[in-house]
């Protein structure tokens, strides 16, 4: 089992009662030596041997099935390349600032549903979850008074505590993920009816900390600028670190070319960006919260133990439970985290049109958060995905919903191009599996 970026996710022990990495319970890092040598997964040896090695590695990876991110990043590039052929106002800095800005509502929302999909189950309640708590941060707010940060934290308090109800008859009662978020789907979606009361809607002031979330362009150049040098000064680091701790464990390490290369590819992206969102209004407050809680998230399922324990139950529920992880405390805390993110963004959903409506978190919410997780490389399957699936997955929904808006294509049609790309990304899932099954990986 492994995550897209060809690491091994699971720090923990295989089927076999031993540790992935190292062979033994007690040491996370074999000695080095040629013992330890002989069961590093060779894919790590390709470090050491330059562009020839990596060039060998991608053959291997697409024989056996191991695309990663790759196809969601072409698909992409394909789409900005049609829709800017037919539009040259599709890549304009207004429009893509714009669509930064139009992805993160749902894109937290998807952030929380990678969490249980890497568990290989489903939460069908989310857009539900963002449309109570948007009901409630408002009418606590408008209605009752209270400042809008408390009226936030209690939105998300709330939805947390809905996921835990979601996760407690999942895991305690047996009750089947896709039964249990259904029915928290209908409950939920009367709950945020109810709140709301006989009106409907309830407005949020224009010049309110909530509506200022979507609303605060950072205008100043350094902000958009500065934002790109700490990623790239991260990346660096993380990168050097990583070296470090492999060669004192006496295991491969990316060459150092690898790692200015990347670095390199990184700053290109990311100083790119920085410089259209300062050709319009500068760097969005909503577009720097997105991608700090999907760099968390990220840190949080590959560098932490719960993430290492959440990937193991995805990819096999019997060898983790035989290494002693508390099989049903990963299940309830992944639907806690799921509903909590859709709180947060239905709060985000909120301040977008500055107002809480019974049509927050309806129509195709929940079906774009989850698309938008598969498209963006999570598997339906468990055990394979990233918090970037998120934001890759919502890029690709995004911008075929803007490029054809531009165009003046119907919503009918785009609806119909995003359930065909679903359709292209899961079947790439399913033949992805199935060659690694073949190849012996999977």
């Amino acid at each position: 089992m492994t995550d897209p970026t060809g690491e091994d996710p699971l720090a923990g022990p295989t089927r076999s009662g031993r540790h992935a990495k190292s062979g033994s319970f007690d040491d996370p890092v074999a000695p080095a030596g040629p013992a330890a040598q002989a069961q590093i997964d060779p894919r790590l040896l390709v470090r050491e041997q330059g562009l020839a090695g990596y060039l060998g590695e991608f053959k291997r990876r697409m024989r056996s099935g191991e695309l990663g991110s790759l196809p969601v990043v072409v698909g992409l590039i394909v789409i900005w390349a049609v829709f800017q052929s037919l539009n040259s106002q599709f890549l304009s800095p207004q429009n893509l600032s714009n669509l930064s800005v139009d992805i993160v509502a749902t894109g937290l929302i998807s952030v929380g549903i990678v969490f249980v999909l890497l568990l290989g189950e489903i939460d069908l309640s989310a857009g539900a979850l963002s449309g109570a708590a948007a009901a409630v941060l408002a009418v606590l707010h408008v209605n009752q008074g209270w400042s809008p940060l408390a009226a936030m934290l209690a939105a998300v308090a709330v939805s947390t505590l809905l996921g835990f109800v979601h996760g407690l008859f999942f895991a305690k009662v047996g009750v089947p993920s896709f039964v249990v978020t259904l029915a928290g789907m209908l409950a939920w979606t009367g709950l945020q009816l109810w709140v709301l009361g006989p009106n409907g809607t309830v407005n949020l002031p224009y010049e309110g900390l909530v509506a200022s979330l979507t609303s605060t362009y950072f205008n100043q150049v350094i902000a958009a600028y500065g934002l790109a040098g700490v990623a790239v000064a991260g990346f660096l680091v993380i990168s050097l670190v990583g070296n470090a701790r492999r060669r004192s464990a006496g295991i491969p390490t990316r060459t150092t070319g690898d790692v200015i290369l990347r670095t390199a590819v990184l700053a290109v992206v990311a100083f790119g960006a920085a410089y259209v969102l300062n050709q319009y209004k500068g760097l969005p407050l909503a577009l720097l919260i997105f991608l700090v809680v999907v760099v968390v998230a990220d840190f949080v399922q590959r560098r932490t133990r719960y993430g290492r324990k959440v990937f193991a139950v995805g990819g096999n529920i019997e060898a983790a439970r035989r290494a002693g992880i508390s099989v049903a405390t990963v299940r309830i805390s992944v639907f806690m985290i799921s509903g909590a993110m859709a709180a947060v963004g239905g709060v985000f959903a909120a301040s977008r049109i500055a107002s809480a409506s019974q049509a927050t978190g309806q129509s195709n919410v929940l079906m774009m958060a989850i698309a938008a997780a598969v498209i963006g490389g999570t598997s339906l399957f468990g055990g394979r995905g990233t918090a970037y699936s998120a934001l890759l997955g919502m890029l690709v929904i995004q911008s075929i919903a803007s490029g054809m808006a531009l165009q003046g294509v119907s919503n009918s049609i785009q609806f119909m191009v995003t359930g065909a790309v679903l359709l292209a990304a899961v079947v790439i899932d399913s033949v992805s599996r199935r060659s690694q099954k073949a190849a012996g990986r999977a």
